[in-house]
C-alpha cells in the first residue's frame, strides 16, 4: 500500500501546476466557487477540501488522484518556522506585536470579555488605490466568542 501524499507535497504540486497553466489564484477560487483567501489556504494545506472540490481542482490543474486524496486530509495547521522570516509574513507579526494589545483592548471595550474566533472566521484582501502608493487592505472577520462561566 502506498502512503498518502503529505499535504505539503500536494501544495507544491498545486502551486507548480497553477504557475505552469498561467492561472491566478482567483481563477482557481472562481472555478471552485470558493472564497479566495480560504481557497489559497486550503490548497496550500491549511484546510481540508471536499472530495468534489479536490476532483474539480485536480481536473483543472491536471493533477492525479494522489493529490486529490491529500487535499482532503485534515491539516496540521500552522506555518513552517522558516517562513516566519519571510518579509510579508514577518510584517503581519510585527503589526500584531505593535497593534495587538490595542486591538484586544478595543474588542473587550466593545464586546466584553471574550475573543475573536479564528475558526468561525473569514479573511479578505484587496487593493485600494492611493496617491501615495496602492494600499493592501486585509479584513479579519471573526465571530465574537464570549467567555461564559
Amino acid at each position: 500500500m502506498t502512503p498518502i501524499m503529505p499535504k505539503a507535497d500536494a501544495a507544491e504540486l498545486v502551486v507548480a501546476a497553477r504557475i505552469r497553466k498561467k492561472l491566478s489564484w482567483a481563477d482557481i477560487a472562481n472555478h471552485l466557487d470558493a472564497p479566495l483567501v480560504w481557497c489559497v489556504a486550503a490548497l496550500l494545506g491549511q484546510h481540508p477540501v471536499t472530495a468534489a472540490q479536490a476532483q474539480k481542482v485536480c481536473a483543472l490543474l491536471d493533477l492525479d488522484d494522489a493529490v486529490a486524496e491529500s487535499l482532503q486530509l485534515q491539516p496540521a495547521r500552522g506555518i513552517d518556522p522558516a517562513m516566519l522570516s519571510d518579509p510579508t509574513i514577518y510584517r503581519f507579526h510585527e503589526a500584531l506585536n505593535v497593534y495587538g494589545p490595542a486591538i484586544k483592548e478595543l474588542i473587550h471595550e466593545e464586546f466584553g470579555d471574550g475573543i475573536m474566533s479564528a475558526i468561525n472566521f473569514k479573511v479578505d484582501i484587496h487593493r485600494r488605490p492611493d496617491p501615495d502608493g496602492d494600499r493592501v487592505v486585509v479584513t479579519f472577520d471573526g465571530k465574537f466568542l464570549d467567555y461564559r462561566w
